[in-house]
């Protein structure tokens, strides 16, 4: 398959004269490519003319020589064109139209009640950096979506996969982090679930059609520091996920359909600050917020219509982090601050005696002993490590009904499933449960503030520093309601690079 250059979109609209100037009835550009056993069939997106002689309309169609061209998306909204403009598309215009393209994005997700009274920002152009990056972003995005649920099978599967090339690239991913900022939290996740919503179905498309070609995980991270606090953001569709371990034989269609529709979503915040010592820096980063969340992509009528409900679905069993600095001439050590955890054994002890006399024909006593011990343990352990200047932080799940074995390592027993008083049942109900009410965890800097100091030497000062955040999560499935044996468990990774100036 040939190299699909990169579209540049903006600079094409940014050229487009005034209508009154057109030569044709509409003006095109092309998208992508189909596969070449459809040569003449390509994904353009066009500006035509419409009721209102001055101000266009775009559109997003297949366009093929042997057909008339077949439209799968159009623009609704009218734009403020300034008609004697020799320039109509300018910055502002451009911008205008940027927005109300992020709107149509914002459309395709079912789960968008919270967000209802999130207004999309209007700023001006000049705060925006790096607009032409993100109005290119925004229309591939756009395009990738009506490909997933409108294009034609001939043309669908390339034009998707040279899609989603263009959006996972360097660049694009960091146009991608600029605009999540504009849009602010709120409207990310909405983002994030109307474009994995839109992965997700194009996974289970390609599953079912047994398509061997290799995707690239389609997992979205990004990361900042500002104000003493470093965070990482992460998103990424449960059906992307890699299995590890799962039960055989697998669950039935309604189960799958519940598992399948939902996301991985997480942030990692973290205080950090540099101390200057008489003779050595030191360097101190320490836990404000970790927060895992597993949220349904499709509204809850239709989880329980196709589905078992939103409450069959994958909990975090197990976090691990890897904070390292890149570049480590003059670090000297590295200190964590959490002890290995030796946990304490509660026993509680009973003895009783029961005495009685049998009929008058005899004698007797009769002695009752009984003895009881029992064993206090969190379902959380938290433990801290060091490989070279390498601090390791682990979050894992333990099983309290079988002596604490690890969740993502183990599976249920058949006993524990059946026994409605197992701990992973009713798990997001219940007053001693292990997650929050909507399926996820939170590890806050009260009880899991420990901190990582790297002593580094005087001559680090001044110096801009990178430190890389490698995670592993682990998401695992044990029956919550539904009456199931099936159960698996997934592993995502990512990793991203957090800056701080050592002053």
């Amino acid at each position: 398959m040939r190299s699909e250059k990169f579209p540049d979109v903006f600079t094409w609209i940014q050229n487009i004269p005034q209508i009154t100037k057109w030569n044709t009835a509409s003006l095109s550009f092309c998208i992508c490519h189909s596969a070449s056993d459809f040569p003449n069939s390509t994904l353009n997106l066009i500006a035509q003319r419409n009721p209102n002689p001055k101000i266009p309309t775009f559109s997003i169609i297949v366009q093929s020589n042997n057909h008339p061209p077949l439209y799968l998306w159009t623009s609704k909204k009218e734009l403020n064109i300034n008609p004697n403009s020799p320039n109509p598309f300018d910055e502002q215009t451009i911008t205008s139209l940027l927005f109300s393209f992020v709107e149509s994005i914002l459309t395709y997700t079912s789960n968008s009640s919270n967000c209802s009274t999130i207004k999309v920002p209007k700023p001006d152009p000049s705060m925006i950096n790096g607009l032409k990056d993100i109005f290119n972003v925004v229309i591939l995005t756009l395009s990738f979506l009506v490909c997933v649920y409108e294009a034609p099978l001939y043309l669908r599967e390339n034009c998707l996969n040279t899609l989603k090339n263009h959006l996972v690239t360097c660049h694009s991913r960091q146009a991608t982090t600029s605009l999540m900022k504009l849009l602010g939290s709120n409207l990310e996740e909405q983002w994030m679930r109307s474009v994995n919503l839109a992965i997700t179905n194009w996974i289970i498309e390609r599953k079912d059609s047994r398509c061997n070609k290799a995707t690239t995980t389609p997992l979205f991270s990004y990361a900042f520091s500002a104000y003493g606090l470093w965070k990482v953001q992460l998103y990424c569709p449960i059906e992307a996920m890699e299995v590890e371990r799962s039960s055989n034989p697998t669950a039935d269609s309604r189960l799958l359909f519940s598992l399948k529709f939902n996301q991985l979503e997480g942030v990692m915040q973290f205080y950090h600050k540099v101390v200057v010592r008489d003779k050595w820096i030191d360097v101190i980063v320490k836990i404000d917020n970790i927060r895992y969340d597993v949220i349904k992509l499709v509204n809850e009528r239709l989880m329980s219509r196709k589905g078992v409900g939103e409450h069959e679905k994958h909990f975090p069993s197990r976090i691990s982090l890897q904070i390292t600095p890149t570049l480590q001439t003059d670090f000297i050590s590295v200190s964590v601050s959490k002890s290995s955890n030796n946990p304490g054994r509660e026993f509680e002890v009973e003895r009783s005696i029961e005495g009685s006399f049998d009929p008058p024909n005899s004698l007797g006593l009769r002695v009752a002993g009984r003895e009881a011990s029992t064993m206090t343990m969190t379902p959380w352990k938290f433990e801290q490590s060091v490989l070279g200047y390498t601090a390791n932080l682990n979050w894992i799940l333990y099983d309290s009904s079988v002596g604490g074995r690890e969740v993502f390592t183990s599976k249920p027993s058949r006993f524990s499933i059946m026994s409605p008083r197992s701990w992973f049942k009713d798990r997001y109900a219940r007053a001693y449960r292990s997650f929050t009410r909507r399926g996820g965890v939170i590890f806050a800097g009260d009880e899991y503030g420990e901190s990582v100091v790297w002593k580094i030497g005087k001559g680090a000062l001044g110096r801009r520093m990178e430190w890389e955040v490698k995670g592993s999560i682990w998401l695992t499935y044990w029956p919550n309601k539904y009456k199931t044996f099936y159960h698996e468990t997934r592993k995502v990774e990512f990793t991203q690079l957090l800056r701080l100036t050592i002053d």
